[in-house]
């Protein structure tokens, strides 16, 4: 598959680097422009581009979103991604560290309100980089779990078909709304490095 990357850092090269190694063609970008990538396209090899936001969206049949949540104008233009698969793994991390007080919507379903189109998909959001980066393995009954959530049953297969070319094992936490609150900073989910057993009792303990 080809996937656009918005957002080089932690969660967007290593992203990059495991779907280049899995055989996909990616195009990656930053807010800095594809000149500011070439030492970290070095290091991704061959089957790693650089352009611009809307570049690497229109290069994509999936888009990841792993710039700050904040961040708006990083965002690429909704019409470059209509109709596509568009991961967000992103959390609304406000400047200090803290966490935006959304109320009634999710950070996802406040993501997707701002890509009209998009079929949008919740994932990468709850694993630490660093696990990301090395915990990827070929043996299916070791790996660590990477939890997916929207509205789009056919998105999220095809999203979960992509997390296991990287060595993870996806579980399904249910709709964008539901879903995207059991992803949230601080849910039982986030920053635990789960089997796909482990993971499916936390989720079943869950509301």
């Amino acid at each position: 598959m080809k996937i656009g990357i918005i957002g080089a850092g932690h969660i967007g090269g290593t992203v990059a680097k495991l779907c280049a190694n899995a055989g996909h063609q990616v195009c990656i970008s930053n807010s800095r422009g594809p000149e500011s990538l070439a030492e970290l396209l070095k290091e991704l090899g061959p089957n790693v581009q650089a352009s611009t936001v809307n570049g690497a969206a229109a290069f994509g049949e999936i888009v990841l979103l792993a710039a700050p949540w904040r961040t708006l104008e990083a965002l690429p233009s909704p019409s470059v991604i209509s109709g596509k698969i568009v991961i967000d793994a992103m959390n609304p991390y406000a400047p200090d560290g803290s966490v935006y007080e959304l109320r009634d919507i999710t950070a996802t379903e406040k993501t997707a309100s701002r890509l009209p189109g998009a079929r949008v998909v919740k994932a990468f959001n709850t694993i630490w980089s660093e696990n990301l980066r090395t915990l990827g393995t070929p043996e299916e009954d070791k790996r660590i779990t990477i939890f997916v959530a929207g509205d789009d049953a056919d998105a999220k297969a095809t999203v979960a078909q992509l997390i296991g070319d990287m060595g993870f094992a996806a579980l399904d936490t249910g709709t964008l709304r539901v879903g995207g609150l059991r992803q949230a900073v601080g849910s039982p989910l986030y920053n635990t490095a789960m089997t796909l057993e482990q993971a499916k009792a936390a989720l079943a303990s869950m509301p």
